[in-house]
């Protein structure tokens, strides 16, 4: 059983339940206002928040270089075994931290951030950004999802704002380059109202490089 990670309640609990319903959502589903912002094949990946490893599995088939992160053991779990061909790196870190990431002191073409965000109150969002930026080569992008509308009973969520998280991102070299507001891609959700902001970033190249 986890240890809960501060942002991760009520998911743990709930893994059976949610590994049935996420199975039913699709990476090109979900991501598809936005694949054209995917680096090419073959790139580096990291997944933060990867839940049970849809997206991962889709973009390691796609070509790319994955390390999926996921706090939750029982998610991680069903991760590995619902894509146990996938050459992904499953692994087990948090933000707003990520220490086991970061100490591998790798830079990626991409950060993913799906449906992730939203679990850190703003202290914790504040930490969490120069540590993203980070993590990205210069040029590279990270693509955020924000949730907005009704918290489901027993998880620990915030309404960010797409304009404090542009503002944290522009603080540490991140540009804005798409701004998209979506409903959601689960019918479930869009009865109760919920809908989502995409952000994605680019990582600015320093002065005098290619």
């Amino acid at each position: 059983m986890s240890i809960n990670v501060s942002g991760t309640e009520g998911y743990a609990e709930r893994a059976p339940a949610l590994r049935e319903q996420w199975r039913a959502i699709s990476f090109a589903g979900q991501h598809g206002p936005i694949l054209h912002f995917m680096p090419d094949a073959p790139a580096k990946i990291v997944d933060i928040g990867c839940g049970i490893g849809t997206d991962a599995a889709a973009l390691a088939a796609l070509g790319h270089a994955v390390v999926a992160v996921e706090p939750v053991d029982e998610l991680r779990e069903a991760a590995r075994e619902l894509h146990p061909s996938a050459p992904v790196e499953w692994l087990d870190d948090s933000l707003p931290d990520l220490a086991v990431l970061l100490a591998r002191r790798g830079t990626f073409d991409a950060v993913m951030l799906t449906a992730v965000w939203m679990h850190l109150d703003e202290e914790q969002r504040h930490r969490a950004m120069p540590r993203i930026a980070s993590l990205l080569r210069a040029g590279g992008v990270s693509i955020m999802s924000l949730r907005h509308g009704p918290v489901p009973e027993g998880r620990r969520m915030f309404d960010v704002t797409p304009e404090e998280t542009i503002r944290l991102a522009s603080m540490q070299g991140l540009r804005l380059v798409c701004e998209l507001r979506t409903s959601s891609v689960q019918q479930a959700n869009r009865d109760r109202g919920v809908t989502w902001t995409r952000l994605v970033f680019e990582k600015s190249v320093p002065p005098g490089r290619p």
